[in-house]
């Protein structure tokens, strides 16, 4: 999981990340085979709600 800074605080870079893993965690993991993933976080994903941020990462186990 990559969170880039782009100027935000530390403090809101790990409750991203913590957010990121949780919905990987519930929405991904048990439906994914099993792979390498390496998930890069957009400077919008900060402004993001929990259940918009689900949805986007959700998106990725239909590409796969």
């Amino acid at each position: 999981m990559i969170v880039p800074r782009h100027g935000h605080s530390a403090v809101d870079r790990n409750k991203l990340k913590r957010r990121m893993r949780e919905i990987v965690r519930l929405e991904l993991l048990p439906h994914l085979p099993d792979v390498d993933l390496v998930i890069r976080a957009r400077a919008t994903a900060y402004a993001q709600e929990f259940g918009a941020l689900a949805t986007e990462l959700s998106d990725v186990r239909t590409g796969l």
